[in-house]
């Protein structure tokens, strides 16, 4: 019976498989080329079988080398666990932590924490990045991006870190001049904030779900709440972001009774790739 014995090796071979390209997976892991190669012909070698089809442009998973990738990740996964398990017992966390996150989640929910953390855990090393749009984790060598709402990558592990309920808010004074909306009729009627399109956050979960289109159309969810604030309109915005100005009374919610809740969007997660070291 043929037995792998290289995890190395099949971490290689998740990347390559991850990034479609062997050069593509070299640079993710900051290894050379000719390592990755090495990699991938020990284990076809092992295997007697071809893992990859290799085109002039790009490397794809044989249903043979598909299947085997899947059982090698989820073996990988258990392995993983139990290294992170015996880690910890035996030495305190320690290393640099890349962590993605869009700006407000950032602003608002990591940003807080961060002076506790350091001092619980010292030997950490924190980097933090902020972006509104999905970067991909390999190529931004991150170790976990915070998503809000569902995920389309399939090749991502995901831990639900909870729930923000979502509100339609508006400034007191933008309702005084231009009237609360009782019904979605009224509400499109209304000066409506939201992102550049094509985007999927433009479909608002009020009623049985609208799309709006913007009259103010902005890239970022932070702008987007500080437009809301400054009274240019209504705003479909998370409860992370909103709670302590509708606490406040610096934004009203409007129509709270006909949002949909739970939805999708409202979904908080972690996600990461399990068996790639990526900080260094």
């Amino acid at each position: 019976m043929t037995i792998i014995s290289r995890s190395e090796d099949l971490t290689i071979l998740i990347a390559v498989a991850d990034s479609g390209g062997f050069s593509a997976a070299a640079q993710q892991l900051n290894i050379q080329v000719a390592k990755v190669s090495r990699a991938v012909a020990r284990v076809e070698e092992q295997l007697n079988t071809s893992i990859f089809n290799r085109t002039t442009r790009r490397v794809e998973l044989t249903e043979e080398g598909r299947i085997f990738i899947e059982k090698a990740r989820e073996g990988l996964e258990k392995l993983s666990e139990a290294e992170e398990w015996l880690k910890v017992r035996h030495q305190k966390p320690a290393g640099r932590l890349r962590i993605d996150s869009a700006s407000p989640f950032v602003l608002h929910q990591l940003t807080p924490h961060i002076k506790a953390f350091t001092q619980l855990h010292p030997e950490i090393k924190l980097e933090l990045s902020s972006s509104d749009g999905i970067i991909n984790l390999l190529e931004k060598r991150t170790d976990v991006a915070i998503r809000i709402g569902k995920l389309e990558d399939s090749t991502l592990h995901a831990r639900t870190l909870g729930q923000s309920k979502l509100h339609l808010v508006a400034s007191p004074d933008y309702l005084k001049k231009q009237g609360e909306p009782q019904t979605v009729e009224q509400l499109l009627a209304c000066h409506l904030l939201g992102f550049i399109p094509p985007s999927v956050l433009n479909i608002w979960s009020v009623g049985m779900g609208v799309e709006i289109t913007p009259w103010i159309s902005v890239s970022s969810g932070e702008v987007l709440r500080q437009l809301c604030l400054a009274g240019n309109g209504i705003a479909c915005l998370s409860n992370f972001m909103v709670q302590q100005d509708i606490e406040k009374g610096d934004l009203v919610t409007v129509m709270g009774e006909q949002m949909q809740s739970p939805h999708p969007r409202e979904l908080v997660q972690a996600v990461y790739y399990r068996n790639t070291a990526l900080s260094k």
